[in-house]
């Protein structure tokens, strides 16, 4: 891949529906808007329904052509996530690529409208539950796409622990359980990749992660504010490593992509590692199991 890879090597999407979530702002608009202007037709989903028309007006703005179609979606509520996937099949029976770009990050402990951990509801089970709900749509296309987000953040925790996975009996701390949820994220994506193949399925799953990105520059202290305002990117440079991953013809099942540059910081992107644990099948069919149970969702059995 191309060291200066950028939007503008997008291959035309004309043709092609794409589902981004937590489209509003950052990087999940900057998805959005280049998946739009290389004419993909975009599905966002966009938590706050008073931002939705900004976000549409401001895509449509840097890409006049844009088929959009925003919807509510709530990760934090497996109902809404339901509610999304039953109205993007009733618009979009087949779909070409599913973005899992949502995220909570590293907020105050707290629980789900279902009872789980507010980071790992959001960050792994409602992109398995959205994933399930939307796999046959996904399997009418050629070649789908599910790019799952990873973090830095994946190898800073002591680990994902299914045996007290809502922190009932651990200490909480927001870095470790941000940390665990975006390992999570991980296992879960290259489980769901392995299954897919296994099923001998068209659809591939791969992750990406965004390096230091400045999604929300007000957010915690203030020295992880000035931090953000003196070293981190913007989100278009963030949202590199997910378009490349979403949309490069020289991608396999079970990529990881991040930035290029110092410690995968920034950069274009390129191919990285994930932590020994992500690629563990005893992990991941233990966590797929546990998520299963946990939301509801079947699918992929084999």
């Amino acid at each position: 891949m191309s060291r200066s890879w950028s939007p503008s090597d997008i291959p035309p999407l004309a043709g092609r529906t794409a589902v981004v979530t937590g489209a509003n702002r950052g990087i999940g608009r900057e998805l959005a808007t280049a998946l739009a202007r290389a004419g993909a037709t975009v599905v966002a989903g966009c938590r706050d329904p008073a931002r939705m028309e900004a976000t549409i007006a401001a895509i449509r703005s840097a890409a006049p052509q844009a088929r959009l179609l925003a919807l509510p979606l709530d990760l934090a509520d497996l109902a809404s996530v339901r509610a999304f996937a039953a109205r993007v099949l009733a618009e979009h029976p087949q779909l070409d690529l599913l973005c899992h770009n949502a995220a909570a990050i590293m907020v105050p402990q707290g629980r789900t409208h279902d009872g789980f951990e507010t980071h790992l509801g959001t960050n792994q089970l409602a992109p398995f539950a959205l994933t399930g709900l939307l796999l046959d749509a996904l399997g009418r296309a050629p070649a789908a796409r599910v790019v799952g987000t990873g973090s830095l953040a994946h190898r800073l925790t002591p680990g994902l622990d299914l045996d007290d996975p809502h922190f009932e009996r651990r200490p909480y701390r927001e870095m470790d359980a941000y940390g665990a949820s975006k390992l999570a994220a991980l296992v879960y994506t290259f489980e769901l990749d392995r299954r897919l193949r296994r099923a001998g399925s068209p659809i591939v799953a791969l992750a990406a992660h965004p390096g230091y990105t400045a999604t929300n520059p007000d957010f915690g202290s203030f020295f992880m504010r000035l931090s953000t305002r003196l070293f981190a990117q913007p989100p278009a440079g963030g949202a590199l490593p997910a378009l490349y991953a979403a949309t490069a013809a020289d991608v396999r099942g079970g990529d990881y992509f991040g930035p290029s540059g110092f410690k995968e910081l920034r950069g274009a992107p390129r191919r990285v590692e994930a932590r020994a644990e992500a690629h563990d099948a005893a992990l991941g069919a233990r966590l797929w199991q546990w998520s299963e149970e946990a939301t509801g969702v079947r699918y992929l059995d084999v």
